[in-house]
């Protein structure tokens, strides 16, 4: 099964004054020509908008709020068309109960001021009342945001003016679209915790209250019963399915280095459907995952074959974080959400020779954004873990790149970490993990100091492109502290 995208919710209103009506004839109709380009825009981008067309006095702003607030939208979008006053917007977001971003968008690159009368100029003065809400909007503790710029792309300022407004509003969307994913998302937690990493250790509690997602706890029993219940047909077809997925790698020199036999193959598989299985029957939107076991038992044999399997989640947009790490598995969930994949990951070593750092990990990867096909490795022990049996190779696509962590401060609150690079091409390590050069904005000493400084966890997720300006609006929306590094 794949994950489907969810769509941002955005409560949509434009703004006027009821009494330049009656004064300017066309006015009304020509702001609302205007406003439904900017309907059209945001579904574009994958919005479901809803509307609550013109809002021109303090009541339609009242039925406006009781619309969103009806609606549970994420995002509440006040397109400013011309002038209206204040006390005519605030209902609208105070009684909708969503972070707002106000949308300065003049139709015009410059008025032609000889020739431009009044009716003209009302037609092109978003800018007029902008400061005015925004004072209204900040004595009333509602967190806001401005994005100015042209309605439409103007030939000689479309890029600075027209893209860079609309680059913005997209990124809104995005962050949008992550939220309401978070909010609804249904995360498993299998087994237990890696024994002593305390930065891993989460409360459950704190995820459902800041993040709105349920943590459904599962047992191992869950699934070895769905393990068990696989067909011969359905491990077939696994198996071939891998097969096409991945390359399948001879023995390297790594002295835990072993073939991938045909048996470890079909038991990855067969595991694989099990986890199929596991994440339909309970619906999960996410998996972190992590069981010792003990002196080759079916756990141990069971813990140990996950790997495969949960690469194959994560590539569908199912992420699945080892070692019990929960708030990675959030980390991965956003960054998937963005389009970005999110691979689970660690800091490896430092190259100060080229200037980079080595990224990678002995768990599942988010191998839609491997650079090249993916390897499989069989390893005759999990360094730290009990076990051994079939691991994921590859490193991610070379270009930009952002990391994302979600980490836990010490008075109870999750705080997110983020940091832009570039995947650099080059060797990997062979050792049956996944593992990328990255190169961030610092050299690598000072990039580790101000990574660690700010009191991470020791994993976070690695995804594709620069998603900085997405991550800022999603904090903002999760009203989560956000550290940006480098």
């Amino acid at each position: 099964m794949t994950r489907k995208a969810t769509a941002a919710k955005i409560g949509l209103f434009g703004i006027g004054l009821a009494a330049y009506w009656p004064q300017f004839a066309g006015l009304k109709e020509r702001l609302e020509g205007y406003q439904a380009q900017v309907v059209a825009r945001l579904a574009e981008m994958g919005a479901e908008v809803v509307s609550a067309g013109l809002v021109d006095t303090a009541p339609t702003a009242v039925a406006a709020g009781d619309l969103f607030a009806g609606e549970q939208v994420d995002l509440i979008i006040c397109y400013v068309g011309t002038y209206a006053t204040s006390s005519q917007v605030l209902p609208a977001v105070q009684r909708g109960k969503a972070p707002v971003v106000i949308l300065n968008l003049q139709p015009t690159a410059a008025l032609d001021y000889p020739n431009t009368d009044t009716g003209e100029w009302l037609a092109n003065c978003s800018a007029c009342c902008v400061p005015e809400i925004a004072n209204a909007f900040a004595r009333s503790r509602i967190p806001f945001n401005v994005v100015s710029g042209l309605l439409n792309p103007i030939a000689g300022y479309a890029g600075r003016y027209f893209d860079r407004a609309w680059a913005e509003i997209a990124d809104w969307i995005a962050a949008a679209r992550v939220k309401r994913a978070l909010n609804a998302a249904r995360i498993g937690f299998l087994g237990h915790t890696y024994p002593g990493m305390l930065d891993m250790y989460s409360d459950f509690t704190m995820h459902h209250a800041q993040l709105g997602a349920h943590v459904e706890v599962l047992e191992m029993d869950d699934l070895h019963q769905r393990v068990a219940a696989a067909t011969e047909e359905e491990v077939a077809a696994k198996v071939a399915e891998i097969r096409q997925v991945f390359e399948i790698a001879q023995p390297g020199r790594d002295k835990i280095s072993m073939p991938v036999t045909e048996e470890a193959l079909r038991w990855a598989a067969r595991v694989a459907v099990g986890l199929d299985r596991l994440v339909a029957d309970f619906d999960l939107d996410g998996l972190t995952y992590y069981y010792r076991g003990l002196d080759g038992n079916a756990n141990e044999e069971l813990g140990a074959s996950l790997i495969v399997g949960n690469s194959l989640l994560t590539g569908r947009g199912i992420p699945a974080a080892g070692e019990g790490d929960l708030k990675t598995c959030v980390a991965m969930l956003m960054m998937d959400r963005m389009g970005a994949g999110g691979s689970y990951t660690e800091f490896y070593a430092m190259d100060f020779v080229e200037d980079f750092i080595l990224m990678g990990h002995d768990g599942p990867g988010h191998i839609a954004i491997s650079e090249g096909k993916p390897v499989l490795r069989g390893l005759g022990l999990y360094h730290g873990k009990r076990g051994y049996g079939v691991s994921v190779e590859f490193n991610v696509k070379t270009g930009p790149i952002t990391i994302l962590g979600v980490t836990q401060t010490a008075e109870g609150r999750l705080k997110m970490l983020a940091a832009e690079g570039e995947s650099l091409p080059g060797p990997r390590l062979e050792i049956g993990n996944t593992n990328s050069r990255l190169r961030f904005g610092l050299d690598p000493a000072e990039f580790m100091n101000r990574w660690s400084e700010e009191g991470p966890t020791h994993h976070c997720a690695l995804g594709v492109g620069r998603q900085v300006g997405k991550i800022r609006k999603l904090a903002q929306l999760l009203e989560i502290e956000l550290a940006v590094v480098g």
